[in-house]
């Protein structure tokens, strides 16, 4: 590991080799915690080293070193981006420099050596001071230290004692060693992971602020094009304050480079980006269109994994203003890679692999190949139904509510087509309720499955519950329309629902369901 001094500090800042990326937070330490930096750095004791990026390419936008306006760098340095210590970076510089007037803030006040304090291991010798707070008899001022003018102004009239004691502080400053870890590299996708690291136990990685700083251009700006897609995809439960950066990253990154992995993002030229971002665009919107059309998702809350919009949304990737024509043999075979995906809970491990190999195979079916997409092992069993509860945030119950809406529930009170597009966009517990109720189930002596099952769920919205009363079936039966084999066909409902048999009922809509589901992964 590399050591600075705190001199050598000052000279690479003010010379623009150190230097802040704009993906950096800004400065945030209070005045009292530089001043206990500066007394762990008299003491010796351990403060933390400071992580540098050191590259022959400049970013096109970085951040000011707290209050202070970096130099532009000379031709003959590298550059040392600050990946980690940032906040002392700033506070050793603003603390030591002379060649800049710094306004005193609330947010800054000068460093001073309070040395009518005896040393103590605990006590701090060093505070913060207004100006109207410094006693000129026991404060000293440690921007003093590094220039040799100022510093015998600020000596001039100490006794020996005084002087000396002094004279020792100011070598404890000049001799310490500033421990730094030095990162060689040009490829900025591993300049995001080391900085995710590192930040992981505090505020993570905004992988955004790295993408902003990598393709930023007076004519684009890469977070206001994402606030932009999320306005057009308000419709899909996105909102401009509420998006989700990570899910858009992936899509664009997958879109550009192939890769579900945001970072890898910033291993290609900003101008790319800018110049093909109408393909993520475009990709998203055409993403979110099929499943709407083709599998009534009315939000992106309907996904049981929102990440299935990544490798789809590489399939409708395409520049301007044209579209990409899917040919029925496609479709199908999307469809069927969907309920596949959901019914085996795809993206719930291994998720980059899975992505990456799903993204592969949507392109070659994108380019007319033959592909796997979809080509994933999975059965549905009567178990699916009758071990899971609903519940409705869980992949399990949204796959369930998406198979329900294939068959066009009807309504138990009038009979007619549930509006699935108000119940999936409301999509909430209230749109969906028991068949057998709650209150019936609790009076039964004995029951071998659960009243929250998923095969006792159904469309139901609160006012038809309420109409029907909480009643056991065969008496709400008589508030329903007479002829009702439509509406329990839409249901996917055996007729036994009126026997009051819970436990017979549950199990044989359990069967009717799960042939539905296995239907559909064949979708041939």
């Amino acid at each position: 590991m590399d050591t600075l001094t705190i001199r050598e500090i000052i000279s690479q800042v003010e010379r623009g080799q150190v230097r802040i990326p704009a993906f950096q937070r800004s400065f945030v330490w209070e005045p009292d915690r530089v001043a206990f930096l500066m007394d762990s750095i008299f003491k010796s004791y351990p403060y933390g080293a400071l992580l540098f990026w050191r590259t022959s390419e400049n970013l096109s936008v970085e951040r000011d070193l707290g209050p202070f306006s970096l130099q532009d760098p000379q031709a003959d340095y590298p550059i040392d981006y600050v990946l980690d210590g940032q906040q002392r970076v700033t506070s050793i510089y603003a603390t030591f420099q002379t060649s800049i007037d710094v306004v005193e803030t609330e947010d800054w006040k000068e460093i001073f050596f309070d040395y009518s304090v005896e040393d103590d291991a605990q006590e701090t010798q060093f505070f913060a001071l207004s100006s109207d707070e410094v006693d000129p008899e026991k404060h000293f001022p440690l921007r003093t230290l590094f220039d040799t003018t100022e510093y015998r102004k600020a000596t001039r009239g100490f006794d020996d004692q005084l002087a000396t004691r002094i004279d020792e502080m100011q070598a404890s400053f000049k001799e310490a060693r500033i421990p730094v870890q030095i990162f060689r590299t040009e490829e900025r996708g591993q300049v995001a992971v080391i900085f995710e690291r590192i930040n992981r136990q505090g505020v993570p990685l905004d992988t955004m602020q790295l993408l902003a700083a990598w393709t930023w251009s007076e004519e684009f700006q890469l977070q206001e094009q994402f606030e932009d897609l999320a306005e057009e995809l308000d419709d899909f439960g996105y909102s401009a304050g509420h998006v989700d950066e990570n899910l858009l990253l992936r899509c664009a990154s997958a879109v550009l480079v192939g890769d579900p992995k945001p970072e890898s993002i910033v291993e290609i030229k900003g101008e790319q980006i800018r110049g093909r971002f109408d393909e993520v665009v475009n990709g998203v919107q055409g993403a979110l269109d099929f499943l709407r059309a083709n599998l009534n998702i009315q939000r992106i809350d309907n996904l049981p994994f929102q990440t299935i919009l990544v490798p789809l949304s590489v399939f409708f990737a395409v520049s301007g203003s044209s579209e990409i024509l899917v040919n029925d043999a496609q479709r199908r075979q999307i469809i069927r890679w969907f309920w596949r995906t959901c019914f085996s809970r795809r993206y719930s491990s291994g998720v980059l692999r899975h992505l990456k190999e799903d993204i592969t195979y949507m392109l070659q079916l994108k380019g007319g190949q033959a592909s796997n997409l979809g080509n994933i092992k999975v059965a549905v069993t009567e178990d699916f139904y009758l071990s899971n509860k609903f519940g409705i945030r869980n992949v399990n119950t949204k796959t369930f509510i998406l198979q329900l809406a294939v068959y066009s529930p009807k309504s138990f009170h009038s009979g007619n087509n549930v509006d699935l597009s108000r119940s999936l966009k409301e999509y909430n517990k209230t749109e969906f309720h028991h068949m057998m109720p709650k209150s019936f189930v609790a009076s039964l002596e004995t029951t071998e499955n659960s009243v929250n099952s998923l095969a006792n769920f159904c469309y139901l919205s609160r006012a038809e519950n309420r109409y029907l009363g909480g009643e056991r079936p065969s008496i709400y039966r008589g508030k329903m329309p007479d002829k009702i084999e439509g509406i329990l066909a839409s249901a996917a409902c055996p007729d036994t629902l009126f026997s009051d048999n819970f436990d017979d009922f549950v199990l044989e809509r359990a069967q009717i369901l799960t042939a539905n589901a296995n239907a559909l992964l064949e979708n041939d």
